[in-house]
């Protein structure tokens, strides 16, 4: 797929993989009632919630545990999404049917057929993966002796042997195998048997192997049991029934976008953002990147071109996979501007619903690499590239969109005790822009991200880190009529020796104001020593050794305003000031609001100001 330049949507390929080999023998094209329908996309979608809440349970790692970066999915034989589990994030369980297409691919080209009793390990980023750090464990399910699909999860492991502890923060790969190990559709069970010299490769050559194995044996547990309900759904409905409400779920999907399409005017709207890149490099190929993208609406169906975007780094790894992390930027923002759930309830998310929508990347940009070029640290301009999109959709449904998002920093610390490997991975939060009605949300992850944070408890009793700072960033967020969200300032010490290395984006370029709202605030981030001294950092930083005492103290960004902040009703300003979110000071500077003695809103003193300024 990476050898393509386009590609139609999450795991659409159109390369028929796994088409004509039998997979798909014998089931019926019968029409099914609407109700059975239902009823069978409901079983599909629990199935794959309940292997989601069993892999949260059986892993070890905080990472899946509490932050839930995993993906729980099925599929049919062809690699095409059935279901995903509700509570994962979008960036594991999205790539999900690019994982199966890509393995299926490969296991094709080496005449390698899919057997009950297999299990395959897979995190190929240029056959489908997200990156090389989530890994996904692939199970086929037979009924009655025919392949009728697949159970899957994926999941973020703290490592993966790359070149520095940790599987973020590899900000200086210079190539895919610097990365780590890659797992290209190898089998760790075949036919039931436990393949043990892989699984030996894989303890000798990760850090922190207890924990990564122990999450990895957990993903092929939920797996097997997400395998197991799909067969017992077909065994009860028969399979001609089960497969045929699957593709009127997915023809229904289908529907439901490109019904959102059309509602669009046809047209074309262009947006560019610069991402930092690597600030601090005296290369400027590397750093100031453009991400350009331009949709355009022919009646039910819109094409997504990232024709413009830089090119790629060859040496660096901010590359974004075509499959696995483009497509996925691109839909899941495309979806949730055009059939917000708020408005539009439940929506079932399958292959169907990406259908009406076309990508175009050319071959060589960072949304289009070329291997080996790597791509370990493609998560934050991915989502840099989602906000992109949001903000070519503005244009066309402006009460649709939030203004500029703050992006995320993720920092991964580590150390040594004794022999044995500690890993942590913690995503800093970043926040919304306002949006038609509301405000943005406060220090949350973003987009395609959507994990949760780390409890302080549960850090602080596993590892030898403490929190000293958890708290809303004041006085920066984007000014509107409805504000943009507030980021968080978190501060982490070290108690023993280690190192840290950071994989971030933002630091540059403030989040974009809209109609009228002010630009949001950058994120930023600094090493405070124990001895006193301290130094800023630029959004990518690779390992550095730190010791005790010494801390990353990271302020997250705020998002963009939006609408004329002289719109604000005064009593919500009144409001920010009363928490604490803005000073006295920039309520007046921004707003228009002039709050007097005792906190009080003095309101003829604001219509006043308020009429000044428009005058």
């Amino acid at each position: 797929m990476s050898d393509s330049p386009t590609t139609s949507g999450r795991g659409e390929g159109g390369n028929g993989t796994g088409r004509g080999n039998g997979h798909g023998a014998g089931r019926s094209n019968r029409p099914v009632d609407p109700v059975t329908v239902s009823v069978i996309q409901g079983a599909l979608e629990n199935i794959a919630t309940e292997m989601g809440h069993k892999l949260m349970r059986m892993s070890y790692s905080s990472i899946i545990r509490e932050s839930e970066d995993f993906g729980a999915g099925l599929v049919d034989p062809n690699g095409q999404g059935l279901a995903e589990s509700a509570q994962s994030t979008p960036l594991q369980s999205g790539p999900i049917p690019g994982y199966v297409q890509g393995m299926l691919r490969q296991l094709a080209e080496r005449a390698d057929p899919v057997r009950p009793g297999d299990v395959i390990m897979h995190n190929d980023a240029y056959a489908g993966a997200s990156h090389g750090p989530d890994v996904a464990f692939i199970v086929p399910a037979f009924h009655r002796e025919r392949l009728v699909g697949f159970a899957v999860t994926t999941a973020h492991h703290l490592d993966i042997g790359a070149l520095t502890p940790g599987s973020c923060g590899i900000v200086d790969a210079i190539d895919a195998y610097a990365e780590g190990l890659q797992f290209k559709s190898i089998k760790v069970y075949e036919a039931g048997r436990k393949i043990e010299p892989v699984w030996q490769i894989l303890r000798d050559n990760i850090r922190a192997s207890d924990l990564v194995v122990g999450d990895m044996e957990a993903q092929i547990a939920a797996s097997r049991i997400g395998a197991e309900r799909f067969v017992a759904l077909h065994e009860r409905y028969g399979s001609g029934t089960v497969e045929s409400a699957g593709e009127a779920a997915k023809d229904h999907a289908e529907r439901l976008m490109r019904s959102a399409i059309a509602a669009l005017p046809d047209g074309r709207w262009q947006a560019t953002t610069y991402i930092d890149g690597y600030l601090d490099s005296d290369d400027p190929t590397r750093r100031n990147l453009p991400l350009v993208a331009t949709v355009t609406v022919e009646g039910d169906a819109m094409t997504v071109d990232l024709t413009g975007t830089a090119n790629q780094v060859p040496d660096r790894p901010i590359n974004m996979p075509l499959v696995g992390t483009v497509d996925i930027a691109v839909w899941l923002t495309v979806r949730s501007v055009l059939l917000d759930t708020a408005v539009h309830g439940h929506i079932p998310v399958n292959s169907g619903l990406v259908r009406p929508i076309r990508i175009v990347a050319p071959r060589g940009c960072l949304a289009n690499p070329v291997f080996p070029a790597p791509t370990i640290a493609r998560f934050c301009p991915g989502n840099q590239l989602a906000d992109t999109v949001m903000k070519a959709l503005a244009q066309a449904v402006p009460e649709q969109v939030s203004a500029g998002i703050g992006n995320l920093n993720v920092i991964a610390f580590s150390g040594l005790r004794g022999e044995t490997h500690w890993v942590h991975m913690e995503i800093f939060e970043g926040s919304y822009g306002g949006r038609y009605g509301m405000d943005g949300m406060d220090a949350v992850d973003t987009l395609y991200a959507n994990t949760r944070n780390n409890p302080i408890e549960d850090i602080e009793s596993h590892l030898p880190l403490r929190v000293r700072r958890y708290e809303l960033r004041e006085d920066v967020c984007g000014a509107g009529r409805w504000r943009g969200g507030l980021g968080s300032v978190r501060e982490f010490e070290y108690l023993d020796d280690g190192g840290g290395s950071v994989e971030g984006e933002g630091h540059g370029y403030r989040p974009w104001g809209f109609r009228g709202g002010g630009d949001g605030r950058p994120a930023s981030l600094v090493l405070a020593r124990a001895d006193g001294s301290s130094a800023g950092l630029p959004s990518k930083v690779p390992h550095t050794v730190v010791a005790a005492g010494d801390a990353f103290v990271c302020e997250g960004p705020a998002g963009g305003g939006y609408g004329d902040p002289l719109e604000r009703d005064p009593a919500q300003v009144l409001d920010d000031v009363l928490d604490g979110y803005i000073s006295a000071k920039t309520a007046e500077r921004d707003y228009g609001v002039v709050i007097g003695p005792a906190n009080r809103l003095d309101t003829a003193a604001t219509a006043a100001n308020r009429t000044s300024r428009r005058r």
